[in-house]
């Protein structure tokens, strides 16, 4: 069981580096390499440090760095990455917004690795950020609700709001907003895209089970096969991440099989969809003389393969939230909805033909 550090009165003082550092085992010169995502640590030793930072609820000391009592004048988003199109995208709307209200945009990146971005939360903490924004599909298990549970209480502790952007709620008891956008409506409308063009086999690309984003996606794929009376086949779905590289790689896998058992492709994203299409130019498949295909996002990728695809707002959403974070922060009698859900609509391009008869 953790221990608070004491005053010598018997109250309590904040943690310091050097109680985190002894809870852990290790140095405090390891302990701010870590937390500032400078030491290249061994997995067992980071998970030491976090640990720590969470039984003790260690915040930085921001007085040593003149920063008491300065007013929060920034707002901070955590991404995955900065390159990726989607998070990008995203980004921009947090800033945009950021710059109408008169805030500084901070940005993190974590990798995807759930331990720096608790890092990256506790950094953010640290610099008074009036929000911060986490975005990104994730591992919605008991471990990552039981994290953002900790992450929201922490901040709101602090005067500061937890917002998801693209995840999952996490239930009434916890001070966290949500900002999503219908994946599964979407999904459901470009396969009902599909269908009614006559398409039957239909080859889903990006099946990642566990993870927000793809389950959300393959569930309104689903959806719409069984609406249209259509058997689902679970070996036309085929696993891969997010990513081009990933969509060459499960349909050159599929056609070295054989011939196409398909007539449609539903890629889970739009880079899925740039790296399938290669791969079937390669086989010599033409889309769609030969074989239609769907993405999913509207990132400039669609229009530069006209590709019809679903539309996601990237920007309205990261705007949403810092428009209610800040909100919420100067109000929070003001705030009547924790849950925003975001419309998706589809673009139709020149990648869909429909069946032709026999």
């Amino acid at each position: 069981m953790a221990r608070r550090a004491t005053s010598g009165d018997g109250g309590r003082r904040p943690t310091t580096i050097r109680d985190v550092a002894a809870h852990a085992g290790v140095s405090v010169a390891t302990v701010s390499r870590i937390l500032s995502g400078t030491y290249p640590s061994a997995p067992a030793t980071r998970g030491k440090v976090m640990k720590a930072v969470r039984e003790l609820d260690y915040v930085a000391n921001a007085n040593a760095r003149g920063l008491a009592g300065a007013s929060s004048r920034s707002v901070a988003i955590v991404v995955n990455s900065v390159v990726s199109p989607h998070y990008a995208h995203v980004a921009q709307g947090v800033q945009t917004q950021a710059a109408l209200e008169g805030k500084l945009c901070i940005v993190g990146t974590t990798g995807g690795d759930p331990e720096r971005e608790l890092a990256t939360v506790q950094l953010m903490r640290q610099e008074h950020a009036e929000c911060v924004i986490l975005v990104g599909n994730v591992v919605n298990d008991d471990a990552y609700r039981a994290r953002m549970a900790d992450y929201a209480r922490a901040l709101s502790a602090a005067g500061s709001q937890l917002v998801l952007c693209g995840r999952p709620a996490l239930g009434p008891d916890v001070p966290a907003l949500v900002i999503e956008y219908d994946n599964i409506g979407g999904a459901h409308a470009v396969t009902s895209h599909l269908l009614s063009a006559g398409h039957r086999r239909i080859l889903f690309l990006g099946r990642h089970d566990g993870y927000t984003t793809p389950e959300a996606r393959i569930a309104g794929y689903r959806n719409a096969l069984s609406d249209f009376g259509v058997p689902h086949d679970p070996a036309l779905e085929l696993h891969g991440r997010m990513e081009r590289a990933e969509g060459y790689r499960m349909i050159r896998g599929r056609l070295a099989d054989g011939p196409p058992d398909f007539s449609a492709i539903f890629a889970g994203n739009d880079l899925l969809a740039a790296g399938a299409r290669q791969a079937l130019r390669e086989h010599g498949l033409r889309i769609p003389d030969d074989i239609s295909m769907v993405g999913f996002d509207d990132l400039p990728t669609a229009a530069d393969i006209d590709l019809t695809t679903v539309h996601v707002p990237h920007e309205e959403l990261g705007r949403t939230a810092v428009r209610l974070a800040l909100r919420h922060g100067q109000d929070r009698s003001a705030l009547t909805e924790q849950h925003v859900l975001l419309g998706t609509h589809i673009v139709v391009r020149d990648s869909v033909r429909p069946i032709r008869p026999h």
